[in-house]
């Protein structure tokens, strides 16, 4: 795990030497366990090296190789070493002494700009090729690590984070109002619909799955992966499908767990951090290690208001894993006196820009924290378990089979599905209804619609940057009840935005705390592997995700396999939190609408309502969009006020 930084320059020795220290010294904040800088007549190439994997210990870099003119940078984990090994040839014993960029450098000698279609696991890197005087860099396929770069003309500078690249001679740091005007409009947790923005002008970023090259001045960029067309899965009985299940999820979590530190993980009652702590565990326990778990817990004093359907407090199925699992050490974290509020500043200067997911951000940083502490490397999650390993929407399955006449299966479904989570079957019809005839509920549709144009962004703000007319689709795909859920599956994996999200909180976070987070269910292995599986396999005799419910029988214990009645919700007490800080938070919301620096760019009336509305909250009104207007408000406000 490395922050990489590095600059091609033709406007002379100079000017190169003075950029290309700027962008070293912008990078000492960031804990290292080794340093290291090349420079070249027109490139310069540094790393600031974190130890992960037993090979970075003795790893150099930035590496030259003197026989190809070729010198790599590289913040990478390679999960396919045995493959691309036996592709160039090279034995096990030669393996076994060679670093992951020295991989990558022999797989560009042999594949050229090809070559990063044929790498898996989290990576971003740069290679200056002397030969061709071209730079060429490659960010993976589900964008878990980040790279940034500014283009000036002449030079072109790219780096892990965003901050050094403001510091080269001759910038200014400005704001990019279509970025803003986007994290503003859109109703979803990504940033921006813009793969290749950020939120200063000028500074871009490489999106997943693509690779750059810049050359005599030239920069192109090229996508080398897309997930539109996945051959179907035929197999020939439901134990097979459970059979290939288990291989290709077993692969992905055993190639995450290669540190010579210790090994931690999420941990919550839910099928997706649980299957991948189950199949953890055993081969940790083989290699002498434990797995430390991290749980999250509301505070001590909250009452939880949440239905009976929801579970604030998960320790029950938590603590049924962990007995059933073994070879676990639990931590239950309650991150008491901490609340979004608390985190706001922190999570600004670890992010370098505004985010949304507020309510999450106390218990998240901590679990990174509780790593540090106890010298873990990896951190397991099982984040995108849900559109792929878990997946398994029901009531849009059973949509399907109503519009397409397949009324008795729908009929022995949805009664099924009914006695499994007691949920009544007119209801589940009614639902199932609205899904497969849309057209006929267009009064509910609108009212989705309305609620979700409810905007942060100030209009005229909105209308000069034509913004909501620009993602118009976006609003829409993310209409609620009424949404497709295979449509939506299709977009998580095709939407480089979201990736975009997710990889700059992997990346940052693991930079500023020494722990990589690593998750099996975003593997590429399991998201091919899950696309290609009839929906059949994921919905079947009323149980919802039904594969890895089969699947885990030997990991996970009946109480979390097989349970469809309660589902953990985190954190019900972000609003109860901070409640004994509102006359705080209230106050700078007031100073936020008297203030110039975001007038005409926050939709200060907007607020100003929301602010009457809730002069005393409850707890359990955490859930109000009035509030996650206001919490989003005072982000941005912090991040404008800092900028």
């Amino acid at each position: 795990m490395s922050a990489i930084a590095g600059i091609v320059h033709t406007d002379g020795q100079q000017a190169l030497w003075e950029d290309s220290w700027r962008l070293y010294a912008s990078l000492g904040h960031v804990p290292a366990d080794t340093t290291g800088v090349w420079k070249g007549n027109e490139a310069f190439l540094s790393c600031h090296a974190q130890w992960i994997t037993p090979e970075s210990i003795s790893e150099q870099l930035p590496l030259y190789d003197e026989v190809s003119g070729l010198t790599i940078t590289a913040d990478a984990i390679l999960d396919n070493r045995e493959q691309l090994a036996d592709q160039l040839s090279i034995s096990r014993a030669e393996l076994a002494g060679l670093s992951d960029s020295e991989l990558i450098l022999r797989a560009y000698q042999r594949w050229d700009e090809h070559m990063a279609e044929k790498l898996l696991g989290d990576f971003a890197f740069a290679i200056w090729d002397d030969r061709k005087r071209r730079l060429f860099a490659a960010r993976d396929i589900t964008g878990m690590r980040s790279f940034y770069f500014r283009h000036d003309g002449e030079r072109f500078a790219f780096c892990t984070l965003m901050n050094p690249l403001l510091q080269l001679e001759g910038v200014h740091k400005e704001l990019d109002e279509i970025w803003l005007s986007e994290f503003l409009a859109i109703p979803d947790m990504h940033d921006s619909a813009d793969i290749h923005s950020t939120v200063y002008r000028g500074v871009s970023q490489l999106p997943p799955a693509h690779t750059l090259s810049f050359r005599d001045g030239r920069l192109e960029q090229k996508q080398y992966h897309r997930w539109d067309e996945v051959e179907p899965l035929k197999l020939k009985s439901d134990g097979e499908y459970v059979e290939a299940f288990r291989e290709v999820f077993g692969q992905a979590v055993g190639s995450r767990l290669r540190t010579h530190r210790q090994v931690a993980a999420a941990l919550s009652g839910g099928l997706d951090s649980g299957a991948v702590v189950g199949f953890a565990s055993g081969t940790l326990r083989s290699q002498g290690k434990t797995l430390n778990a991290y749980s999250y817990v509301p505070v001590s004093d909250f009452t939880d208001y949440t239905s009976k359907t929801l579970l604030a407090d998960e320790r029950p199925f938590i603590q049924s894993t962990v007995n059933h699992v073994g070879n676990i050490s639990e931590n239950y974290l309650d991150f008491e006196g901490r609340s979004p509020l608390s985190e706001v500043d922190t999570w600004l200067d670890i992010m370098e820009m505004p985010y949304k997911y507020f309510e999450n951000s106390f218990w998240i940083r901590g679990f990174y924290e509780k790593a540090s502490q106890q010298d873990a490397g990896i951190l397991l999650t099982g984040a995108r378990g849900n559109f792929t390993v878990s997946w398994g929407p029901a009531l849009d399955y059973y949509a399907s089979l109503l519009k397409s006449g397949r009324w008795f299966r729908w009929l022995r479904e949805m009664q099924q599905y009914s006695e499994r989570t007691g949920m009544k079957f007119s209801r589940i019809a009614k639902i199932t209804g609205r899904k497969a005839y849309p057209e006929l509920f267009k009064s509910l549709a609108k009212g989705a619609a309305q609620a979700a144009s409810v905007q942060l962004i100030h209009p005229e703000f909105a209308k000069r940057t034509g913004v909501l007319e620009r993602l118009k689709s976006i609003i829409v795909l993310q209409g609620g009840a009424q949404a497709d859920a295979l449509k939506v599956r299709a977009e998580k994996f095709n939407n480089l935005a979201i990736a975009n999200k997710n990889g700059a909180v992997a990346t940052k976070c693991s930079l500023r705390y020494r722990a990589w987070e690593r998750d099996p269910t975003s593997d590429a292995r399991v998201i091919r592997f899950c696309l290609s599986v009839p929906i059949e396999q994921y919905v079947n005799q009323g149980t919802d995700r039904a594969l890895i419910r089969r699947a885990t029988s030997p990991e996970l214990p009946d109480k979390v396999r097989l349970n469809q009645r309660v589902r953990g919700v985190q954190p019900a007490d972000w609003l109860h939190r901070m409640i004994p800080d509102w006359g705080d938070f209230t106050a700078e919301l007031r100073a936020l609408c008297s203030d110039s620096r975001v007038a005409g760019i926050l939709n200060t009336e907007r607020i100003k309502s929301a602010l009457a509305n809730f002069p005393n909250p409850r707890p359990e009104l955490a859930s109000h969009p009035d509030l996650r207007l206001m919490m989003h408000s005072l982000i941005v406000y912090r991040f404008i006020r800092k900028f």
